[in-house]
């Protein structure tokens, strides 16, 4: 029963999500005006904002002006609904569970905000950079590399304590690794070859899942982003010194895929 409550919770975050995936980068409000066709501009009424079963009702289009409604919106909603269900019904309803659907809604928000403008908003990334350091005080991190730093400077903290001092280095160590590679890679290139963006959704990952996590992440995401984005560009016939891989997507996608894959993160 919590699992299904999350999962109802879920589409409906899914479905503020879309809004903010819109109009964030558009650095519009995401409270006024209310909902509206992106095409015709026409407002949408209550009865066709219910999350995937107005989208189905509808057959995909707006009521108004019949223009297709982007297949993002209930797929964001899908997605994230899925998260929610699978952490509470693997975790319970627990603090845990909680601090997991926040940081699955936040990846969710920036796969696609990438994927669709090669933004990552601040309000995500940075929000939930400051979202992540607050769990660390009531949800512990499950890392070791703060600790050590602590043990080497010869400081003794308590759990709630340390545990945020796991949270400050997953944030800032795996930041400034990939910051410096992008600044290394401009230097050599002389283009830029990565965002801010993405040093900061690797540095709000980081807070939510320690040094190690932000590593796996920052593993799997650099390589599925190479493989993948190179078989695209060749596929696509695209000039590979002027296309932008979206690679806060494969970064983020990496973050779900280590947090769901591994039981670190998961344990009840």
């Amino acid at each position: 029963m919590e699992a299904l409550f999350a999962l109802l919770f879920g589409l409906l975050i899914g479905s503020f999500l879309n809004v903010c995936i819109y109009r964030w980068p558009r650095d519009l409000s995401v409270v006024r005006p209310r909902s509206y066709c992106p095409a015709c501009e026409a407002p949408i009424s209550a009865r066709d904002n219910v999350p995937l079963v107005s989208y189905l009702l509808l057959g995909g289009r707006c009521r108004n002006c019949r223009a297709r409604i982007s297949p993002r919106y209930p797929v964001v909603e899908l997605a994230t609904g899925a998260l929610f269900f699978y952490f509470v019904a693997t975790l319970g309803a627990n603090a845990m569970a909680v601090k997991m659907c926040c940081l699955g809604a936040i990846l969710v928000a920036l796969i696609f905000s990438d994927l669709e403008s090669r933004i990552l908003p601040d309000e995500f990334t940075i929000g939930g950079l400051l979202l992540g350091l607050v769990f660390a005080m009531f949800v512990r991190v499950p890392d070791i590399t703060g600790s050590a730093i602590l043990w080497l400077a010869g400081m003794e903290l308590s759990e709630r304590w340390t545990s945020l001092a796991e949270s400050v280095v997953g944030a800032v160590l795996p930041a400034l690794f990939l910051w410096g590679g992008g600044w290394l890679y401009q230097k050599i290139r002389h283009r830029e070859g990565l965002g801010l963006g993405d040093v900061k959704l690797i540095a709000m990952v980081g807070a939510f899942l320690g040094m190690r996590g932000a590593l796996i992440t920052l593993i799997v995401g650099s390589v599925s982003g190479s493989v993948l984005g190179f078989t695209y560009i060749k596929l696509t016939r695209q000039d590979p010194n002027t296309y932008e891989l979206p690679f806060g997507t494969f970064l983020g996608a990496a973050a779900l895929l280590t947090v769901i894959m591994s039981k670190t993160w998961l344990s009840p």
